[in-house]
């Protein structure tokens, strides 16, 4: 008995300093393997951090480009590029601005585009000249045209709307809002430029479209001297269109899209070269509204 007792009291020892050794080597490996759920945690707050980091960076991009949009168009009003009309002009009708002082300047505006070809020629002829003029755009070809769109205020020149589909046709109100609107704001999407100043397709006034312009406060533009270019005259004819009712302070419809304007880009260095022979100097049409609005106040705190 006693030495059954001598021979387990061993044994038991053994058995303990295994069962020990077993619970430190499982230790150990707990200790050096990481916690798994530790490292989906730490995943997925990085995934949050870098998810977070792209729409902080997103809403910087926007804030700078409003930035850079509202710069532009302040920089452009102190040098009177921009395309918007004095708040007095707004709802009303213009043909012509009055001029008290009678100086000799001219507005030429270019209706329809921006078109393929032709209005990046019209843009050429202009900026050799240095001259800055005034293009009523038509919303449809805004969006298939934008880069054109984009060149025109670049470059310097007023932007207007001219409708989203030159439409002659009657327009229930929901229509015409949407031919303004939708025109102003894809105006706006591409260039940064926000117009008051609108023209209706054909000089029509009747059809809905202009009623709705002149309630909401755009200047309607239209014409003191008509080129005809539309109906594709000679470029003799062109010409001559032009000069026939061409006085200070006028505005000049030409068309740089719409069609065929093969005629227009011919004859218009020929117009710019006459007007500049009689005297005269380009202005665009927001430019010459300033000037007519300006002689105004001083005529109104004269008297």
């Amino acid at each position: 008995m006693e030495n059954s007792k001598s021979f387990l009291w061993p044994q038991g020892i053994l058995i303990a300093l295994l069962a020990l050794s077993a619970t430190l080597s499982m230790s150990l490996m707990l200790l050096i393997k990481p916690d798994a759920s530790d490292a989906q945690n730490k995943q997925t707050i990085d995934i949050n951090n870098l998810s977070a980091a792209k729409v902080g960076t997103q809403q910087r991009i926007e804030a700078l480009k409003t930035a850079m949009f509202t710069s532009w168009q302040e920089e452009a009003n102190i040098k009177g590029l921009a395309s918007a009309a004095p708040p007095r002009f707004q709802g009303a009708i213009i043909k012509e601005a009055k001029l008290i002082k009678g100086k000799k300047v001219i507005a030429l505006t270019f209706d329809d585009g921006p078109w393929p070809e032709t209005t990046a020629q019209v843009l050429d002829i202009l900026k050799k000249n240095n001259i800055k003029g005034t293009f009523f755009v038509v919303g449809q070809n805004v969006k298939n045209y934008p880069h054109l769109a984009k060149r025109v205020v670049a470059e310097g020149h007023s932007i207007a709307n001219h409708t989203w589909h030159h439409w002659y046709h009657y327009m229930n109100q929901k229509a015409a809002t949407y031919e303004v609107d939708h025109t102003t704001n894809l105006i706006y999407q591409t260039t940064g430029v926000k117009t008051n100043l609108f023209r209706p397709p054909g000089g029509i006034m009747h059809n809905g479209v202009a009623a709705y312009a002149r309630s909401s406060k755009y200047a309607i533009i239209m014409w003191s001297s008509d080129s005809l270019d539309y109906s594709r005259p000679s470029v003799p004819n062109l010409v001559n269109n032009v000069f026939r009712n061409a006085t200070p302070g006028g505005i000049v419809l030409l068309h740089d899209g719409g069609g065929n304007r093969s005629q227009t880009v011919q004859a218009l260095p020929e117009i710019i070269n006459k007007f500049r022979q009689q005297g005269y100097s380009f202005v665009t049409v927001p430019e010459l509204l300033t000037m007519e609005d300006k002689e105004q106040k001083l005529l109104a705190n004269k008297k």
